[in-house]
């Protein structure tokens, strides 16, 4: 199914191709190991420019290599480094489409070279002249078993050079092999850079029909919904570009079999356009939790966060629950992160761990082995009064509330304890649990600040010289929509804030709203660039959270990366 006029992306003759081959010393992709950059840039059948270099691998050239390449390792000592090549390849090849027969190799060792050596990868598309010469030729074209290697489809193909394991000559041959190639699918209808990338997976006819499902979409950002035969929703989604996104799965570029059985089950797809992408992305949760698509794999239950809360009795302990309440801490990701981060805050704190239900007077219990090692107060056996027990109460509640932090700094004391008498394996067990604490007091002040607000109203430039805004009550947002340059902002404001949905805030430290939701707004409003426009309420921190602790925490990440690698 061959796209409309006004779908048609870059026309194939306005593209610029890159042809690059890399010759190496033969080990698996890594920072270093290419032996020779040879590249062709052409534009409609015009060759614009050429790039060629040895390059020094740091490392001596395998016999078996010299033999099929003819590169030693005399001819390379003298040749820049891969650090020093990079920079001029990159530029040389920017903005253009990278092409390479079996270009995962290449590809490969390119993407390494810039992670090893601190360069970022530039993502360019990528034809592979072998996967398209797989989906273009026919068994009359190439009889021979191997007939898709770059000398056999260079002599098929009646390209001008011949390959000879050299960089630059292999890459002016797979310009002809390319053009060839081009040529023959032009034929079928692929005149666009967009219709080759869609062209070159293996996509069923069956898929290739269902493009049609994507062409009422607009090119806006927003959600999208595949439903099924039962208009149950399948997979929900978000892009920048509906029409664009949704028609990928019809392609064959997403490989996961779970994502090609359901676009094989699917009838329709419907879009909801959005003013900007928090306000799909908050959909997308929304709708998630709504309709628990089953081929969705993340988001299903945004209110699955756990919480540690002290329990309501004379002598409270901490308890991992599902329901955030007053005075909560939390949320965490896990059940198993709550009970470490419960753990640790008992042990600093001093308050009970068993599960026992005890009295406030005339306790008759029996002392645990806890309170014989001094680490419990052993109110079950009426060794501590409710009086006794209420400073441990105390600092947990204080911490929580962000009054005080006094329970942190008895945490990090025990761990330097442990690490003094030398009993390293203890203290680093402690140390990894203090950080899950601190982790989820950080996050957990920072998310009921913002949920505490009544309202709040933010903007973020668009990148156009306009501005995105969002309304946000309580932590959730409440109402999304646009300026674009040159449109007055203040009166959008306005408008967005008397439209917006009237939010009741719910019991906890979130009001109600889904941990996952407040911490996708605080995500976007802590962006550099967003600014606040107006707030019911200053939004504040507290003063005695963890915050001051995140040079601890880094040096504590590093400890445990190191490790770990050890």
């Amino acid at each position: 199914m061959q796209l409309a006029f006004d779908e048609l992306g870059t026309p194939l003759r306005d593209t610029t191709f890159v042809v690059v081959d890399l010759e190496t010393t033969g080990a698996p992709p890594g920072p270093d190991g290419i032996t020779e950059i040879g590249a062709v840039k052409v534009r409609g059948g015009e060759v614009l420019g050429e790039f060629a270099t040895l390059v020094d691998p740091r490392a001596p050239i395998p016999p078996q290599i010299v033999a099929l390449t003819g590169i030693t390792t005399a001819m390379v000592q003298a040749a820049p480094r891969i650090e020093r090549v990079l920079p001029a390849f990159l530029e040389f090849a920017a903005g253009s489409v990278l092409v390479a027969h079996n270009a995962g190799f290449d590809v490969g060792f390119l993407r390494a070279a810039c992670q090893g050596h601190g360069y970022t990868w530039p993502r360019p598309p990528v034809v592979c002249t072998l996967k398209l010469a797989r989906r273009v030729l026919s068994g009359q074209d190439s009889p021979r078993k191997q007939s898709h290697r770059l000398s056999a489809l260079a002599e098929l193909l009646g390209a001008r050079t011949k390959p000879t394991h050299r960089a630059l000559d292999d890459a002016r041959a797979t310009v002809d092999v390319l053009h060839a190639l081009l040529e023959r699918v032009g034929s079928i209808g692929v005149q666009s850079l967009e219709e080759l990338l869609d062209y070159l997976p293996d996509v069923t006819p069956a898929q290739r029909r269902k493009r049609g499902m994507a062409a009422h979409l607009p090119e806006r950002p927003g959600v999208y919904l595949f439903r099924g035969p039962g208009d149950e929703v399948l997979y929900v989604g978000t892009a920048s570009n509906l029409r664009r996104r949704v028609r990928q799965y019809f392609t064959g570029s997403d490989s996961r079999g779970r994502i090609r059985e359901m676009v094989g089950l699917a009838e329709r797809v419907d879009g909801i356009e959005c003013a900007h992408a928090l306000e799909a992305q908050v959909r997308e949760l929304r709708l998630l939790a709504a309709h628990r698509p089953a081929y969705n794999r993340r988001s299903k239950n945004p209110r699955k966060a756990w919480w540690v809360v002290l329990t309501d009795e004379a002598f409270p302990r901490l308890s991992v629950v599902r329901q955030e309440r007053d005075g909560a801490l939390g949320p965490f990701g896990s059940q198993a992160r709550a009970k470490i981060a419960a753990d640790a805050l008992a042990g600093a704190a001093g308050l009970r761990t068993c599960t026992q239900r005890i009295p406030a007077r005339d306790p008759r219990g029996t002392p645990c082995v806890l309170a014989e090692l001094g680490k419990c107060g052993a109110p079950c056996a009426g060794r501590q009064s409710v009086r006794e027990y209420e400073p441990a109460v105390r600092l947990v509640t204080d911490l929580v509330a962000g009054t005080g932090n006094d329970a942190l700094h008895a945490a990090r004391a025990h761990v330097d304890a442990l690490a003094d008498a030398e009993h390293f394996e203890q203290a680093a067990r402690r140390r990894d649990a203090l950080v899950t604490l601190l982790r989820g007091v950080d996050r957990g002040h920072r998310l009921a600040a913002l949920a505490a607000i009544p309202e709040l109203v933010a903007a973020a430039p668009d990148g156009a010289r306009g501005w995105e805004f969002a309304v946000i009550r309580h932590g959730r947002l409440a109402s999304a929509g646009v300026a674009r340059r040159g449109v007055p902002p203040m009166p959008v404001v306005d408008a967005l804030v008397a439209s917006a949905e009237t939010v009741l805030p719910g019991p906890g430290p979130l009001r109600g709203a889904a941990a996952e939701e407040v911490g996708l707004i605080l995500r976007w409003l802590t962006r550099p660039g967003v600014r606040l426009v107006r707030a019911a309420t200053p939004w504040a921190e507290p003063a005695h959270g963890a915050g001051k602790w995140q040079p601890w925490l880094d040096r504590a990440a590093t400890a445990t990366t190191l490790e770990n690698v050890g």
